[in-house]
């Protein structure tokens, strides 16, 4: 009499368990290494908090009519400037010198998953996005920043920054795989980040904005994630904006995700 099998499921289970330790493993390493050097966080809070003071004194009179008053305009883009910046900066750059330096070349030789190095930079990157939204809320607290829209809005806007810079996160770790030079990085990072942080509306309404740039402005994504968190904390209605993030969010994830796994694979 022959009897049926049932496959299994121990050990798919076991190894996503093992797959996810690897990950969180090398999460602290790379954690560890942000502590001996931590240029990427003081980058991601550094940058985005000169930009908020600098607009702040240089335009809150005659944009608003009073620095408090454009301090609630200017901050929620200052948040989701220092989320994309340290999340188009930091990942790919990090992850392109492991693989220049060797490192991901003696990952090889454990018994690891081979995608746990890149999914622990990744994770890791997720905890320098939360310390720098934390400081940079901080700073704004400082300066006289608050927020209108209750606790709930406040963790919903940090989510969104940081949910916009972790997917935008793999557009440069795909080019960090593929080119060869952590500087190349580096510089196709802050070349993206002019017009894609500049050229929203961070400093103005884009309605005041030049034609050529408000057309720019208005279809760059970067300027939905800053006007529905600008929503969200001042308490103000967030219209289709978050609705229009999330898609956003998706979209650069779907697509930029798979061919930075991709690419990465190939590398092994």
């Amino acid at each position: 009499m022959m009897t049926a099998t049932v496959p299994s499921t121990e050990q798919p289970r076991t190894r996503l368990l093992a797959w996810l330790r690897h990950s969180l493993v090398l999460a602290r390493r790379s954690l560890a290494k942000t502590t001996r050097n931590p240029g990427p966080i003081i980058n991601g809070v550094i940058t985005p908090a000169l930009f908020m003071v600098l607009f702040l004194y240089l335009f809150g009179g005659s944009v608003a009519g009073s620095t408090a008053g454009y301090l609630q305009y200017l901050f929620p883009g200052i948040l989701v400037m220092g989320a994309g910046l340290a999340g188009m900066v930091s990942t790919g750059t990090n992850i392109n010198l492991d693989l220049k330096n060797g490192v991901t070349d003696r990952f090889r030789s454990l018994p690891i998953s081979r995608l746990a190095p890149l999914l622990g930079s990744v994770l890791a990157d997720i905890v320098r996005y939360l310390l720098a939204v934390a400081i940079l809320f901080a700073i704004g607290a400082l300066l006289g920043f608050r927020v209108h829209g209750g606790l709930a809005a406040a963790l919903a806007a940090a989510g969104l920054a940081i949910g916009f810079g972790f997917c935008l996160s793999w557009v440069t770790v795909f080019f960090g795989v593929l080119v060869k030079n952590a500087d190349t990085v580096l510089a196709i990072s802050f070349i993206s980040f002019l017009p894609l942080q500049l050229g929203t509306s961070l400093a103005a309404p884009v309605e005041t904005l030049p034609g050529w740039l408000r057309t720019w402005a208005e279809i760059n994504p970067v300027t939905h994630v800053m006007n529905a968190c600008r929503a969200l904390l001042n308490g103000t209605p967030v219209g289709d904006t978050v609705t229009t993030t999330l898609i956003w969010c998706a979209a650069l994830f779907v697509v930029f995700c798979p061919l930075a796994i991709r690419a990465y694979s190939r590398q092994q």
